[in-house]
């Protein structure tokens, strides 16, 4: 689903326990990681939920290098929020996600009032790592 997409449909939703079954919804969307990717290597620090993040990274996109990303979380809202990351993150060039200023699309959604202090932690961490990820796939591009 594209970030559009979900923009659009949060607009219709004015009651945030119909916007909470939406995020979960959006959530059991998500590829599944494979169950030897849930592993520690994978696993995204300061998430109070278990959340799990492989990174794939096709060097030779036109505009660089184009990283592409599977996730997993043992808690259904974080999945969701999840999907939504990587709706704004995901098949995009490295230059492009570094970018991408997250905060206002958060706001635009009113997650950052309806997340609690952990989850919005949990969602700076999953950014901050798929920015990590982008820089070292610039890095290695030389």
């Amino acid at each position: 689903m594209t970030l559009d997409e979900i923009l659009d449909n949060f607009a219709l939703l004015d009651d945030w326990d119909d916007r909470y079954r939406y995020i979960i919804e959006l959530g059991r969307t998500l590829t599944p990681l494979p169950e030897a990717d849930h592993v520690e290597a994978n696993k995204v620090q300061g998430c109070a939920s278990q959340v799990w993040l492989t990174t794939q990274v096709r060097p030779d996109g036109a505009d660089g290098p184009v990283l592409s990303f599977v996730g997993d979380s043992d808690a259904h809202i974080v999945r969701g929020l999840i999907a939504i990351l990587f709706s704004l993150y995901s098949d995009k060039p490295a230059k492009e996600i570094l970018a991408i200023e997250p905060a206002t699309i958060f706001e635009t959604l009113g997650l950052k009032e309806h997340l609690t202090p952990q989850r919005s932690n949990g969602l700076k961490s999953m950014v901050a790592r798929i920015r990590r990820d982008a820089e070292a796939a610039l890095a290695a591009r030389g």
